[in-house]
């Protein structure tokens, strides 16, 4: 569906061929369309991107916070209840979106503490938090949904070149979910920070920038 979405944005922007990006939550998103619009994009970064559900020698949840093994196993056990909640949550988070900042800080590396402290980096989030729930928590509970049922694609079957961008301390999307992508995924360009956490991509993003906009043969 994703891919689909990607698609008729594209066709309404007039473009033909493009790159794609997808951070944390985004990221399954654009493999999705690395693996599903094959004669329209040229190249797909996904940084700090989870694994498919029921990846063959990949325990899932290990090295994963606390938080987020109870939001993923409540949508896996209790759907209902689990929508509930998150609707409830997003709604407190409207009110004051700076609480979520606060909520996950216990799950953050030091590192990461230190990007989400910067104010413009502060700033950018919340606004991030203020749009994606200003009318309702559904596209938070259809995301979460959608990680833990089958993709509509084998990552082993995406042709086209994927930087694979990830945190070696992260804890939201555990480092093992990279080391798989990057088994899976033939042409895949892992790239591994030592240091970093989840937010580290915030820094790291002018580089994967300039790779997806790099000519072919400037960027092999």
């Amino acid at each position: 569906d994703a891919a689909r979405d990607v698609a008729a944005v594209a066709d309404a922007l007039g473009l033909d061929r493009f790159a794609v990006l997808g951070r944390s939550g985004g990221a399954p998103h654009a493999l999705a369309c690395a693996a599903l619009l094959p004669n329209r994009v040229r190249r797909a970064a996904a940084m700090m991107s989870l694994a498919p559900p029921g990846a063959e020698g990949l325990s899932w949840f290990d090295g994963m916070a606390a938080s987020n093994v109870a939001e993923f196993t409540g949508a896996l056990t209790d759907p209902l209840d689990f929508a509930e909640r998150i609707t409830a949550r997003a709604a407190a988070i409207r009110k004051d979106p700076a609480q979520l900042l606060v909520s996950i800080r216990d799950g953050l590396t030091e590192s990461d503490r230190r990007i989400v402290s910067d104010p413009a980096m502060s700033e950018m989030l919340l606004r991030n938090f203020r749009e994606a729930l200003s009318t309702s928590a559904y596209g938070w509970i259809d995301d979460d949904l959608a990680f833990l049922s089958h993709w509509g694609f084998d990552p082993a079957r995406i042709t086209r070149p994927v930087l694979l961008w990830h945190g070696a301390l992260d804890t939201l999307s555990p480092v093992g979910h990279f080391e798989w992508l990057a088994q899976h995924i033939p042409r895949a360009r892992p790239v591994l920070a030592p240091e970093a956490g989840h937010f580290g991509a915030l820094e790291a993003l002018p580089d994967v920038l300039d790779w997806l906009c790099a000519t072919p043969q400037a960027a092999s």
